[in-house]
């Protein structure tokens, strides 16, 4: 089954390499679901882990209580499918808000196929010759007649953007 893993590049602003890139496997996460604080707080989400294990406490509470059983199971089981659902979006944003940065995503059937991909890519901008640099000064506009040209960045006919 194919999964989408975003990658993250640190906040330092230069070029990441292979260990200091995170990737993060956009989806459903199992043990988020069966341990929802504890997997919060391996991740190192503290202001989630508490909310989730204060939320599933008073679901523990109204479990005992006459009458109110079902809304506390309701209270914990939807605790556990919020994290199930989106504890790697948590991870995601809570990286962004320290001033990582969104670099690529892939899909891929594993980790290691993906991480493949996006390093390749990577690899091929590296090994380009950076000390080369465009002539602009003696570069001239094509000379399209007016109106050949699609808007709005839609495709074209020759299927360029």
């Amino acid at each position: 089954m194919t999964s989408s893993y975003i990658f993250l590049t640190p906040p330092s602003g230069t070029r990441a390499t292979v260990e200091e890139t995170r990737t993060i496997r956009d989806g459903f996460t199992l043990l988020g679901f069966l341990f929802p604080w504890v997997w919060l707080l391996a991740h190192r989400l503290w202001l989630h882990a508490a909310a989730a294990f204060l939320l599933q406490a008073i679901g523990g509470a109204l479990m005992e209580e006459r009458g109110l059983g079902l809304a506390g199971a309701a209270l914990m089981l939807g605790v556990n499918v919020l994290v199930g659902l989106e504890g790697q979006n948590f991870r995601i944003r809570s990286l962004a808000a320290k001033g990582w940065t969104e670099d690529g995503l892939v899909a891929a059937d594993t980790i290691g196929i993906a991480e493949d991909v996006y390093f390749s890519d990577k690899a091929a901008v590296a090994d380009s010759n950076k000390d080369t640099t465009p002539d602009w000064e003696n570069k001239t506009r094509p000379n399209n007649p007016p109106g050949q040209a699609t808007s709005l960045g839609l495709f074209g006919f020759e299927g360029g953007r």
